[in-house]
């Protein structure tokens, strides 16, 4: 059968707990059925945002046995299995291939830092005894990083490798990676894990994004996908700013991931206490920010304002983070250079 190339918005969601700090299962079930309805196009689970690491294996395996039956074939599921090593990862390929998973995604060696060589081999014994495909996650600052000779070695010697998952926000060295691999392996997909660089990645030859905003409002990564696919680029350019808002918000202000946690809450999930332990402080500081969010949130008409009201309203279509539109200028002019915009 002929595989499906990955393609578009893939949404890594976060894992509703309930009272005692356990799976929430019926609204993990209820959260997926509102994603896919609301347009994401695959889910990620077992990811950063799914914070893969404070839950046990059973877990882990329990999770994507939840979503696999809940998902149905509906869309692709792109199971995180970022194992420590690489019995346990193969492990995880097999089950996760067993449940029904479209592919997973394999993070380069963390804790060691290793050479090109050393992970070069360590994806290459993964990938010619997997029954799955796999897709490289690339994410630096937590993990060996995967560089662009090695994503193109592997690209050409293991058909089971068929994409990459980016989570650096280096747009240069995205462009490098698909000029090095794309003319030899079409297939093969490049997918940004950074929401802040979505609309210029895209631009620049993406496949799509797993973008944790895009748990909390699906319908706006979506519909930033679909325009700047469309090269509709002003409109475009103005949904990736107020994403950038938001996003800012729920990654800067508290531990990762609890303000998407927080996000999702308002959407009208009961998503219950991430596992890690925070202060009474940040505590106080995370309900400060859900009247932040909540403010954000209404500006698009996905939430009531708080009781105690927005001060000052969020203008998306004022003055945009400078770096994003530095990136986006330089981007657009590029492409009106080579007469595709």
């Amino acid at each position: 059968m002929a595989r499906s190339k990955l393609q578009g918005i893939f949404t890594p969601n976060i894992v509703p707990l309930d009272a005692k700090g356990d799976i929430n299962e019926s609204e993990l079930r209820r959260y997926v059925d509102w994603l896919i309805a609301k347009g994401v196009h695959g889910l990620y689970p077992n990811g950063s945002t799914g914070e893969f690491t404070r839950f046990t294996v059973e877990e882990r395996l329990r999770i994507m046995e939840i979503i696999c039956h809940q998902v149905r074939g509906r869309v692709p599921v792109l199971a995180g299995a970022a194992e420590a090593n690489v019995k346990e990862t193969l492990r995880a390929c097999e089950a996760y291939y067993e449940m029904g998973a479209t592919a997973v995604a394999i993070v380069a060696p963390y804790y060691y830092k290793l050479s090109p060589r050393a992970v070069y081999a360590y994806f290459k014994e993964i990938a010619d005894n997997t029954p799955i495909d796999v897709t490289l996650y690339n994410i630096p600052m937590f993990a060996s990083p995967i560089d662009v000779p090695t994503v193109k070695r592997l690209s050409e010697e293991c058909d089971m490798v068929v994409g990459i998952k980016d989570s650096s926000g280096d747009i240069p060295n995205m462009i490098r990676m698909i000029q090095a691999v794309r003319p030899s392996r079409p297939d093969f997909s490049f997918l940004t894990g950074w929401d802040a660089a979505l609309m210029p990645m895209l631009l620049m030859g993406c496949d799509g994004g797993t973008n944790a905003s895009s748990g909390v409002v699906p319908e706006l990564t979506r519909k930033l996908y679909e325009l700047t696919t469309a090269y509709r680029i002003d409109e475009a350019r103005d949904l990736q700013y107020a994403i950038v808002r938001l996003f800012d918000s729920m990654i800067l202000t508290s531990e990762f991931p609890d303000g998407f946690r927080t996000a999702v809450r308002l959407r009208g999930f009961e998503t219950g206490v991430g596992r890690q332990p925070i202060t009474d402080d940040q505590q106080k500081e995370l309900v400060r920010l859900a009247d932040t969010l909540q403010c954000l949130l209404a500006e698009h008409g996905f939430t009531d304002e708080p009781v105690s009201g927005c001060s000052i309203k969020a203008n998306t279509q004022g003055a945009p983070p400078e770096e994003v539109s530095t990136i986006v200028h330089a981007v657009v002019a590029e492409l009106k250079r080579r007469g595709m915009a």
